[in-house]
């Protein structure tokens, strides 16, 4: 595997514990900025919209670029967005430093994402594609906990400062340990990149996607007042069930990279129908403390999971180039917001279990959208038993 694979992953570390720290300061953060919790929430939905909503805008300027210098470029920005909220003397600047790093963060993936398939041979792109996404399993594992004993020691500001060093960091191995490459064949310019979304099926993989993100945080987002009030652990237990279901991330991410290149569809089938399973089951024991945790483990480890299976699927279906990987980011992201907002609506009526069945509702969803697919390589297996002198199709 290349070096090169393992620097990226370190530059999505950074960019994915900035994405979370403000959920783990919260308290912190309104008493410095003189607001409310409500309002530092809003910080949290504005990092997410500006990196669904922005990221694919700056991928389009940067595309002309190297993709070296385009990453730097894109450090360059989401420092600076991470000084100026360290240092934001108030609420609308703080505001704005959330804006900016979401939208450098998103196109950040894209550019990674993009400069990884370049970077390996084909038969190991699902691996490598895992390894640079272990930066996004690390951060919510490592990440959002080193930055959140940060804060809670040393001030919130801190958190930031920190995370602006790891940032440099990064920039600093990505300097000495990336190739200058140019950019992937045949993109270049806005119109090249965009012919690829003319493909309707390129829309239905891209909603897969989404909605395998959707049902996993739809309960991710509720696993605390779930397993306080529910399953009736102590609030100082959580964090460490937490690190736990970060690990069983980390696992399952390893385990997907390594059957993503050869069955891509059957992957996201499994993991879909187990995730279904799990999000269930947990729906009906979570007053049981060992069933209750254990699921919860199942869910981390064929959640969030999926993203070396989902990213093979897309550039499959489309191309590996910059837009392409970000849009699918944003559509990852419309899945987060998804999940978390609308499983907050159920449980005004169906209590802290409704998140849990509507990831299942979900998670079935989701599976119908992997019918075409099933379909398709059901049928060139079909023609490869009768004209065995055709190359069969990958599932």
């Amino acid at each position: 595997m290349p070096r090169a694979v393992y620097v990226l992953a370190a530059g999505i570390f950074a960019m994915v514990t900035s994405e979370f720290v403000v959920a783990g300061l919260m308290p912190q953060m309104a008493d410095g900025l003189g607001v409310g919790v409500p309002q530092i929430g809003y910080l949290i939905t504005a990092f997410a919209v500006a990196m669904a909503a922005g990221g694919p805008f700056l991928t389009v300027a940067v595309l002309k670029l190297r993709p070296k210098n385009a990453l730097m470029a894109l450090f360059a920005i989401f420092l600076a967005g991470n000084v100026l909220a360290a240092l934001a003397p108030h609420y609308g600047v703080m505001l704005a430093a959330r804006i900016v790093t979401g939208i450098a963060s998103q196109a950040f993936f894209g550019v990674a994402v993009s400069l990884c398939v370049q970077l390996t041979r084909p038969e190991v792109r699902g691996r490598a594609i895992a390894v640079t996404m272990n930066g996004l399993m690390l951060g919510t594992l490592l990440g959002l906990p080193l930055a959140t004993v940060v804060g809670e020691r040393f001030g919130w500001r801190a958190a930031f400062w920190v995370i602006s060093g790891i940032t440099v960091l990064a920039a600093f191995a990505t300097l000495a340990g990336v190739p200058r490459l140019r950019p992937a064949e045949g993109g270049g310019g806005f119109r090249e990149e965009a012919a690829a979304f003319r493909n309707p099926r390129l829309w239905l993989v891209l909603s897969t996607s989404t909605l395998i993100i959707g049902a996993t945080f739809s309960a991710f987002s509720y696993f605390n007042p779930l397993l306080t009030e529910v399953t009736g652990f102590a609030a100082g237990t959580v964090p460490l069930l937490l690190i736990g279901y970060g690990a069983a991330t980390v696992i399952g991410n390893t385990v997907v990279g390594r059957l993503a290149d050869r069955h891509t569809v059957g992957v996201q089938l499994v993991g879909l129908t187990l995730n279904f399973l799990f999000l269930a089951g947990f729906a009906v024991f979570a007053h049981l403390a060992v069933p209750a945790v254990l699921l919860m483990l199942g869910i981390g480890l064929v959640g969030v999971t999926m993203n070396p299976a989902m990213v093979t699927r897309v550039q499959r279906t489309a191309n590996a180039r910059p837009l392409v990987n970000t849009v699918h980011s944003s559509f990852i992201t419309l899945g987060v917001t998804v999940g978390s907002s609308v499983g907050g609506l159920t449980i005004d009526s169906v209590g802290l279990r409704g998140p849990l069945w509507l990831g299942a509702g979900l998670a079935v969803i989701g599976i119908g959208t992997l019918i075409p697919d099933l379909l398709r390589g059901r049928s060139r297996t079909s023609d490869g038993v009768r004209q065995p002198a055709r190359a069969q199709g990958r599932s």
